[in-house]
């Protein structure tokens, strides 16, 4: 993968706004907009253990095809998800953005870190880690097609994970 090709077809800048918006629209629990980010074969992958770990032969946090997605977005929309009653107040901040270069398949990939602040009744909790993206232009607008969140502490037990990392 070289960056200069993509820099060309996906400039920082665009980068960089499209994932400030995903992080906003997860942060206020704008399932709808958060949603309509992503295409019709994305993954949603946050590995346990180890960052490297295969999905498909080990344990992950969460390992969603975009099917699994809309149920997990559909849970939350019910407001009835035990592990998100009340719902956690969410602030992300996303730094490091590096245009990594391109997929096989054409698409773009994007590397950046994040620190996620969530608040609950049982106090403040810091995520934090260094995220993947995999981007494409779809009927003009860009998309996610995958998202691979590795988290700091991946490899110690978890809190309850139950809102969009």
């Amino acid at each position: 993968m070289t960056a200069e090709a993509d820099v060309t077809e996906l400039g920082l800048q665009e980068v960089e706004a499209f994932l400030f918006l995903e992080a906003r629209l997860a942060d206020e629990s704008d399932y709808d907009g958060w949603e309509s980010l992503w295409t019709d074969d994305a993954i949603y992958w946050v590995p346990a253990g180890q960052a490297g770990a295969d999905p498909q032969n080990q344990v992950s946090v969460i390992f969603d095809n975009r099917s699994r997605l809309a149920t997990r977005l559909n849970q939350l929309r019910t407001g009835k998800r035990y592990a998100q009653s009340p719902a956690s107040n969410l602030r992300r901040l996303i730094s490091n953005v590096e245009v990594l270069g391109r997929t096989e398949d054409g698409d773009t990939e994007v590397g950046a870190n994040f620190l996620l602040l969530e608040s609950r009744p049982r106090g403040l909790q810091l995520w934090g880690g260094r995220s993947t993206y995999r981007m494409r232009r779809v009927d003009g607008a860009l998309r996610l097609a995958y998202k691979k969140v590795v988290l700091v502490n991946l490899d110690d037990p978890l809190p309850t994970l139950g809102f969009l990392i």
